[in-house]
């Protein structure tokens, strides 16, 4: 009856999440940027009454918003950034609104909102007195950086959580089982001395001369990093015209690993080729420590929940005309993408979706292996409180996020998905808040998974958030 009550709640702001969906998806705000989208989710929650916390973190566009005493208190994250250069009309073919503005191409106009729409069903709850405990809302910038969530970690606003939910748009539904990559994201700043090319070249040392040592070092390191083990580049600043020795130049790289401790040890191996490029040119060089993750520690016990919540819903209830423009949209997607997204699902996943435009009933494995390679600052409250993550088909089969089909289809039909994925986070909230045993068995996954290795932010003691630096690659 309770949970039942919960969905309920959901659904009577039915029309309101899809509005304010759209609104974000309308306005679309990089990272540390999002003044208008965490404005009105951050008002949503204070005219219903949740205490909010403003610039957590040292970040204007954080919050977070409470409500509710004692314990447990469970926390839902929701993200709202955008992406750069991927503006797009609500059509199936590619049409900016505006040439290289941003877009929502990861669906954050309905992470965020979806969020929103779990705390304040819950918040109701509490009022019936169904449920005991605290709900929190995290409002976490900038994931598109892998920022925010690591800022916010280091300040500590997770530390008390019991558990904590969330989710992502993608072009399935069900539960994510798989863990990610742990990464740095550093920039090394060369410093040379500028002299004529021609007529004085003996005089100038240069710091792109450096930057290319660097980047050809890193190449034979290669050879000798862990499997799964990325590092990547690229040359952010590397002077101005030819016939000047340029004295500034800038490489920023991203260095990932299956693990922290393998990130740790990359990274210095990176730091001391780095040094031997200074070293070779007679530069010197800085090192500016931008952002680091650590690698998602997934928890079992909570994904069985969600599952179970997913049986209860069933599946997304898309119209006729959201399949017949997911179609269309579909044919944009080349045959390529979609095989390789078919050899990415189990089996059984692919065999349910393959010749599938929009397939939004929920499937209980939506991984095929057991880490994706890519990285998410999920991953850092995850190493602090035991968190699940699931997915919500909001694009077309074969959609890939930071594409303009995922904007369009994030701004459209999919939009439908953010009270769906409401439901999902406040249904196994629900089930948390009411099963201590079921906390306490995440609980004890979490405690067997982490051993004797503890959360310790991978930031600097004088790292700030990175405004203005622009976006990762």
């Amino acid at each position: 009856m309770g949970k039942s009550r919960v969905y309920d709640a959901v659904e009577s702001e039915y029309d309101r999440l899809l509005a304010l969906a759209r609104d974000i998806w309308e306005q679309p705000e990089l990272g540390l940027e999002e003044e208008h989208a965490a404005y009105r989710l951050r008002t949503t929650l204070a005219e219903a009454g949740f205490e909010v916390e403003r610039g957590v973190g040292g970040m204007p566009t954080a919050f977070v918003g409470s409500y509710g005493t004692g314990d447990p208190t469970i926390g839902i994250l929701g993200e709202y950034d955008a992406l750069p250069e991927l503006s797009q009309t609500v059509s199936t073919c590619r049409e900016p609104v505006e040439v290289g503005a941003p877009g929502h191409g990861c669906g954050h106009n309905l992470f965020g909102v979806a969020g929103v729409g779990a705390a304040l069903a819950l918040k109701d709850a509490l009022d019936r007195g169904e449920i005991e405990g605290t709900i929190r809302f995290y409002g976490t910038p900038a994931e598109e950086t892998i920022v925010g969530k690591v800022y916010m970690a280091r300040a500590g606003v997770f530390d008390d959580l019991d558990a904590a939910l969330t989710w992502h748009p993608c072009d399935v539904t069900g539960p994510q089982r798989t863990s990610s990559l742990a990464v740095d994201s550093v920039k090394y700043s060369f410093e040379g001395t500028p002299a004529h090319a021609a007529q004085s070249p003996t005089a100038g040392r240069s710091a792109l001369d450096a930057v290319q040592l660097m980047n050809t070092g890193v190449e034979y390191l290669r050879e000798h990093i862990p499997d799964k083990a990325r590092i990547h580049y690229t040359i952010s600043e590397g002077g101005g015209a030819p016939n000047v020795v340029p004295a500034e130049a800038t490489a920023w790289y991203f260095v990932r690993a299956p693990t922290r401790p393998q990130v740790d040890r990359l990274s210095q191996r990176v730091q001391q080729i780095a040094e031997g490029a200074a070293l070779m040119t007679d530069t010197t060089v800085t090192r500016n420590y931008i952002t680091g993750a650590y690698e998602l520690l997934t928890n079992d016990t909570l994904a069985d929940l969600l599952w179970e919540t997913f049986e209860e819903l069933g599946p997304i209830d898309y119209s006729a005309a959201d399949r017949e423009f997911a179609a269309e949209l579909h044919d944009t997607i080349d045959e390529a993408t979609l095989d390789a997204r078919l050899k990415d699902l189990p089996v059984d996943a692919a065999r349910a979706v393959e010749g599938e435009s929009l397939y939004s009933t929920p499937l209980e494995r939506t991984d095929d292996a057991p880490l994706m390679l890519g990285s998410t600052d999920v991953s850092d409250v995850s190493w602090i409180t035991p968190t699940a993550q699931f997915r919500a088909a909001s694009w077309p089969v074969g959609t890939r996020p930071h594409t303009w089909q995922a904007v369009a289809a994030s701004g459209g039909f999919g939009r439908k998905s953010a009270p769906y994925a409401a439901k999902v986070l406040a249904g196994t909230a629900y089930d948390l808040f009411t099963d201590p045993e079921r906390l306490e068995a995440a609980w004890t996954e979490f405690e067997n998974a982490t051993g004797d290795r503890s959360y310790e932010s991978p930031l600097p003691d004088d790292a700030e958030p990175p405004f203005g630096v622009g976006f990762s690659p």
